[in-house]
């Protein structure tokens, strides 16, 4: 991953997962607010708003949705000042069928990573 998005840093040791969940440790790429090099460093999944008191909230907000990603007080300013890229192989889309639901994985065709937009 380091070598692929060129992350300048130490590559921290994150094991694999086949199902990365909210409030999971994940790899994400941003970039150094100082030097501006890329780093690649493990953050965990879920956003606690600054005036949150409760850190546990994070689980709660996973997804934002693009169209109202600058005005939801909650994302305003993590999308305006805190944007990364999460390092992925592929990941899950679920397509109801029925009663039941069907998983479909979504990969890059030539295997590579791929990055996701994140807050």
């Amino acid at each position: 991953m380091a070598a692929y998005f060129e992350a300048t840093n130490a590559t921290p040791n994150l094991p694999p997962s086949w199902n990365r969940a909210p409030t999971e440790d994940g790899l994400v790429l941003r970039r150094h607010p100082e030097t501006g090099a890329r780093h690649l460093d493990v953050l965990r999944w879920g956003l606690v708003p600054r005036w949150s008191k409760d850190p546990g909230g994070g689980a709660r907000m996973i997804n934002a949705r693009s169209e109202s990603l600058a005005e939801k007080p909650a994302f305003r300013e993590p999308f305006a000042r805190r944007r990364c890229l999460v390092a992925a192989d592929g990941f899950y889309e679920w397509r109801a069928e029925g009663r039941a639901k069907q998983p479909f994985a979504v990969a890059m065709a030539d295997g590579t990573p791929m990055a996701l937009a994140g807050l």
